[in-house]
């Protein structure tokens, strides 16, 4: 198997802008003009929250978190390169995610993904989460799915 190390790190990272990038044209691939409402909600502020999964010493996937609430937090910005899915990259950004989470005393991580993410919708209820009713920006879209699990 090819070694994957993670690091912490934040949004300033040249690898997370990278890979952002392309979540950004994969999304649009797979949503096309939708995109266009979407786009406001996955603008990445200064975030110091996130994890950059490395594949042979490559940038393979990431993800992050902001503040949700004052027991939550809201996981952001998954994703995986191509080339390298089926390597549980995934199940190890979101681990890692939700080990921070939690050292830092958060209860609870929620978060929205679209109903086209097939990944995403694979990974979330395989590791814990749970349906919930759309939630803040995302009440109204209606290819928005969300889940929430207690850390």
């Amino acid at each position: 198997m090819n070694p994957i190390h993670l690091i912490r790190t934040n949004s300033d990272n040249p690898d997370f802008r990278t890979l952002i990038s392309e979540l950004d044209a994969d999304l649009r691939r797979r949503n096309g003009e939708m995109m266009d409402i979407y786009d406001q909600h996955n603008i990445i502020e200064k975030i110091d929250t996130v994890v950059i999964a490395y594949l042979d010493n490559k940038p393979a996937g990431c993800g992050c978190f902001k503040l949700y609430d004052t027991e939550a937090v809201e996981i952001k910005r998954m994703f995986v390169r191509p080339e390298a899915r089926g390597n549980n990259i995934s199940k190890m950004i979101l681990n890692e995610l939700e080990d921070w989470a939690r050292s830092l005393g958060f209860k609870h991580t929620v978060l929205e993904t679209g109903a086209k993410q097939v990944e995403a919708l694979g990974l979330y209820p395989k590791a814990g989460y749970k349906p919930i009713p759309k939630y803040g920006p995302y009440v109204d879209l209606p290819d928005s799915i969300c889940f929430k699990k207690a850390l």
